[in-house]
This record gives C-alpha cells, structure tokens and sequence, in this order.
C-alpha cells in the first residue's frame, strides 16, 4: 500500500491532527518534524514536542507528534499523527509539507479518501466490518445512548455475539469435510442429533440477535414521530416547547402551519425525529389541502403519532362540527395500528380537567397514555417524556454494542436465519447431511458478510463512503 495523509481535525479549532499512514510514514514525517530526536527514534505512543515544518524547512508551528509503529497501530502500518493549533492555514501547510516530502524522497504521500485510515484497519484485520461500522456511528451519535452502544460495537460486543453462532455452524460443517478428504483419519462425524442441535443453536441466536433491530434503529436513527390534531390544537407550539426555541411559527389563526416542520430532540433519553404537521380538516384552500394530505402521508410513516388536542375545546351544542371531527381523527390515529400518545394542550388555561380522556376511551382504542402539558410553562413536559422512554426503552447495559442498527446487518442476518431454517426443515425431511449442510455454509457466509470475512467489495466500498476525510 501507498502511504496516505490527511487533516483529521480542525478548523478553526484549539487543537488540529494531521494523521499519516503507510510504509514510508516515518521517513517522510522526518522532514516535517524537527525535535530533539530523529522521528524515527521517538519512543512509541508517546507525545513529543518539537516543530512543524513547512515544504521550505521553515517552522509553522510548535505542537507534538507521536508515532504509532505497525502491526500495533490503528491502521495495522507504520502510522504517526501531528497535533498542532487547529489554524486551517498551519494544518494545510503541514499537510503540504508531508506531500513534498514524499515527491523528494520518492516515496509519494497521496490524500487519503473517505474512511481510507479505517478500511487500512478493516484491510489489516484490525477491526471487522460490525467494529469499522461503529466507528463512523461513534462520531454521528446524537445522544449518550447511541454513543455507548457505538463504542461497546467497536470494542467488539456484535462480533462476540456472533462467534457462538458462527462456531456452532462451522463445527458441525468442518467435521463433515474433515471425515469426507481424510477417511482414513479416525475422526468422529457429526450425527443428525449432534447437527439438529448446533442448528437450533445458531438459529435461536439468530433470532435473538434479530429481535435487537428495532432497538438498535431507535438508538441510531431516532424515532419517526408525527404531531398531528385539529388546526390550532397547540402542535406547533409542542415542537417549540419540546425543541426549546421557536422553530415553528404560532399564531392564534386556524391553519397557520401549511407544511410539515421537522426537528430532532431529546424526549426521556429518547431521539425523536418530530415532524410537525398541518391541521388535519377538510379545507378548499389548495394550498392547506396539500399540507393535509402530507400531514396524512407523514402520520402514514410514523413510528409514534403524538395527538394533540385543544384543551380549551368545551364539550357544547355549537361544537358539535369540531367534537364530530375531533372523534374521527382519535379513530383514524388508532387505525393505523402505530403507538401513539394523547396530549391535551394548554393546560396553562385550562388546568388539568382533561375533557378529552372520556372522548378517547369511547370512541378510540386507548393509546399508551393520556397527558395534559402547557407549551407556554412546561408543565407536563415531564409526563411526555417519561411515556415516551417506557415505549422506546434503551434495553439493559449488557446489551450495548449487540445491537443490529442498520439494514445492512438485518438483511446478512436475516439472510443467515433463513438458511439455518432450511437446513433444519431439510434435516428434519430425511435429506442428506450433505444437502442439509449446504444451507449451514450459506448461512456461514451470510455471516461472513455481516463482519466483512465473505462481504464483496462494493459492500465494503459503501460502507466506508460514509465516513470523513481523515478517519
């Protein structure tokens, strides 16, 4: 492999890194850091202070730099950082400086790529794909939750998962081979009893491992969540009240939102990805009716529905048209079969009389819960996100870093309990061992694929696309 370099970190910043990896690293960091020692001679992993130089041998700056000799290093080759004041001009001259250095040497140092320093390491079995995953989801986590179950994945939590798993198939698959080339070697084959078992074993971890997605996406991506009611129910002023600012406009005049508004916040350790919605009536307005419909569309694509509903709504004779309405949307929310949480509004004018918990449990299946919260002065703010934690729970620590998070894993997992299921149901039919283990090595590989042994290189290549420059 070519040596590579990039900017790792930077500005304008306190601190920038300048990371290089490759087989002439250290030559070519020899001319751009001058200290009290030859580059070479640094001790290993250990911060040294001395000079960055410029192309022309000139000081840039003073900071420290640290050497980090292959097989032992995050790349698995020879690798080394600078740190220095995170000023883009001194971080682009050092970088220029590596690059010069290596046209005068003959050792070209090139750019480095998109997530090149982790596939280096993914390449050099460093990490497997589960742990290069990680990686890129540690640096995009948003909350605390996310970001621990990141750094339990790179530190290995899905792979040790797996490798029972991937035990059991390879065993009982090694062994029919084993007696199959060596006839003559006194070497035990696996019976149908001994196969059933290692069968059920893969797929009852399969299963288990399967039944995490649902967590680890809530973890990653956050919970779709549509906040829909009746025009001038209080919704927009739910999403200002649940993001702290004014993200979305609210006046006293039906129909004011006529587009969806998004915003991503924080509700009970939660990441809800809310999704503020027009006012869901029968309009002639054309401009109202296409926000209804996406307000449909966004209530359609939801994870949770938030309903709100106007707490100063009297139950009278002359509000009949609105109660009616009212009714309707509760049983449409329902229908869609989604979790969804009944909040009445405005309680700040109203207190908490909650006229609208009658109206749910008559006309509506009931939803999680029933709540009463004021945007203007936060009270019951509490109560929504304790209701939302107990619908999305985080799943115990143990758990951290076995979670499928994306679709790729589902799909390689998924992939691997489907064929462990066909080897059994052939098992079970009277085929031969031969047949049966057929399904075991595609489940093998589904498997290979999901940390990256088996996976085709345009699997890796997308993977890796995620990531920034200099990671």
């Amino acid at each position: 492999m070519d040596t590579i370099a990039a900017i790792a970190a930077g500005g304008p910043s306190a601190i920038g890194v300048v990371r290089v990896s490759g087989p002439d690293c250290f030559r070519v960091c020899e001319a751009v850091f001058r200290a009290s020692r030859p580059f070479g001679a640094l001790e290993p992993r250990r911060m040294v202070l001395g000079e960055m130089l410029d192309s022309q041998g000139r000081a840039v700056d003073r900071g420290l730099a640290v050497r980090f000799p292959g097989p032992g290093s995050y790349t698995g080759e020879d690798s080394a950082e600078f740190h220095c004041h995170g000023s883009p001009v001194v971080l682009r001259e050092v970088l220029a400086s590596l690059f010069a250095a290596g046209a005068a040497s003959g050792a070209p140092v090139r750019q480095a790529g998109p997530g090149e320093f982790t596939k280096r390491a993914f390449l050099n079995g460093r990490l497997d794909l589960t742990q290069a995953e990680a990686v890129v989801d540690l640096i995009d986590a948003e909350t605390a939750a996310a970001a621990r179950n990141a750094a339990a994945q790179l530190d290995g939590g899905l792979r040790r998962v797996l490798e029972p798993i991937q035990e059991a198939l390879l065993d009982i698959t090694s062994r029919f081979y084993a007696v199959v080339d060596y006839p003559d070697e006194d070497i035990q084959d696996a019976g149908p009893e001994e196969i059933a078992a290692a069968l059920e074993k893969a797929g009852g971890g399969l299963t288990a491992l399967l039944a995490t997605c649902k967590r680890g996406k809530v973890l990653k991506q956050g919970v779709r969540t549509a906040i829909v009611g009746l025009p001038n129910a209080g919704k927009s002023s739910l999403l200002n009240a649940l993001a702290g600012y004014d993200r979305a406009i609210v006046t006293d005049i039906p129909g004011t939102t006529r587009d969806t508004v998004e915003e991503s916040v924080l509700c009970g350790g939660v990441l809800l990805r809310l999704i503020d919605t027009a006012g869901l009536r029968e309009t002639e307005d054309v401009v109202e009716q296409k926000g209804v419909e996406r307000s449909r569309r966004a209530m359609e694509e939801a994870e949770l529905i938030l309903l709100v509903m106007d707490g100063t709504a009297e139950v009278r004779p002359e509000n009949r048209a609105y109660l009616e309405a009212q009714a309707l949307l509760l049983n449409q929310v329902a229908e869609t079969g989604k979790p969804w949480l009944c909040v009445e509004s405005k309680r700040d004018l109203t207190g908490p009389h909650a006229f609208s918990l009658g109206l749910v449990q008559k006309d509506a299946n009931n939803p999680a819960a029933c709540l009463c919260v004021s945007s203007v002065t936060g009270e019951g703010l509490d109560k929504l996100e304790e209701a939302v934690a107990a619908l999305f729970p985080p799943g115990a620590p143990a758990e951290a870093g076995s979670l499928l998070t994306d679709q790729r894993q589902e799909e390689a997992a998924s992939r691997a309990r489907e064929a462990v299921r066909r080897a059994l149901e052939a098992l079970e039919s009277g085929m031969t061992v031969d047949a049966v283990l057929t399904d075991a090595e595609e489940a093998l590989d589904a498997i290979g694929e999901l940390t990256g042994r088996t996976a085709r290189e345009e699997i890796v290549e997308r993977i890796f696309s995620r990531f920034c420059v200099g990671k």
